[in-house]
């Protein structure tokens, strides 16, 4: 009996012993699962459904690359769309506006210097909140931005903040060819398509989204 009673205490004090190390696994994982997601910080928080604003907000301010469709110089003015990286400013302080770094070695960049109606595409589906639904499942979110493409001018501020944005999510741009010669580019969002649950589009006017603070879903968390 005093054998048992030593086993099962010694059994107790190496599970003790263990529990710091499977605290530490444990916050290692949650830290990193942010962080799951092509490398950066990705909220484990999406805003409900009925806040439309907020989840167009959202939605942008995760995802860092969509579909850039353009309308098509070379294809007689047929659409054309182009799986293209984007940010919408540095990681959790995001403004709702896309920039891209393109260049005219690219038809999306030619197409834009001579029309500029454009739209950028982009989905829940990338950040994995959407579980095994399929992605064109409404429940699943997807938003279209719609407006005019714009070069934004090399020696600006603008371009500057807009560089720091793309590199903040996609460093791997500032080793791109110098030659290729990448710059700036902008979406001046026209228009807001997003359809987050059953019901159709859900009514959200540019000034709600542009408008809208990155601060206010912290506290929708």
């Amino acid at each position: 009996m005093r054998l048992i009673n030593y086993r099962a205490q010694a059994n107790e004090n190496e599970i003790d012993g263990l529990f710091p190390y499977f605290s530490l696994f444990f916050a290692y994982f949650s830290f990193n699962f942010q962080f799951a997601v092509e490398g950066r910080l990705l909220s484990l928080h999406k805003p409900d459904p009925n806040n439309a604003v907020a989840y167009a907000r959202w939605l942008a301010s995760q995802n860092t690359w969509g579909v850039l469709s353009t309308i098509s110089s070379d294809l007689g003015g047929a659409p054309f769309g182009n799986v293209v990286s984007f940010s919408d400013g540095l990681p959790g302080k995001g403004s709702g506006v896309p920039y891209f770094y393109l260049t005219t070695l690219d038809p999306t960049a030619r197409n834009a210097l001579k029309d500029e109606k454009s739209s950028l595409t982009i989905s829940e589906w990338p950040l994995g909140t959407c579980g095994k639904t399929d992605p064109e499942d409404p429940t699943c979110a997807k938003m279209t931005l719609t407006g005019k493409l714009k070069l934004v001018q090399s020696s600006s501020k603008e371009a500057e903040l807009g560089q720091s944005f793309l590199f903040s999510k996609h460093p791997e741009m500032k080793d791109w060819p110098k030659d290729h010669n990448f710059q700036v580019f902008k979406l001046k969002v026209e228009d807001i398509f997003l359809i987050n649950w059953f019901g159709g589009r859900k009514p959200v006017t540019v000034d709600q989204y542009l408008q809208w603070k990155m601060g206010s879903l912290q506290l929708l968390a």
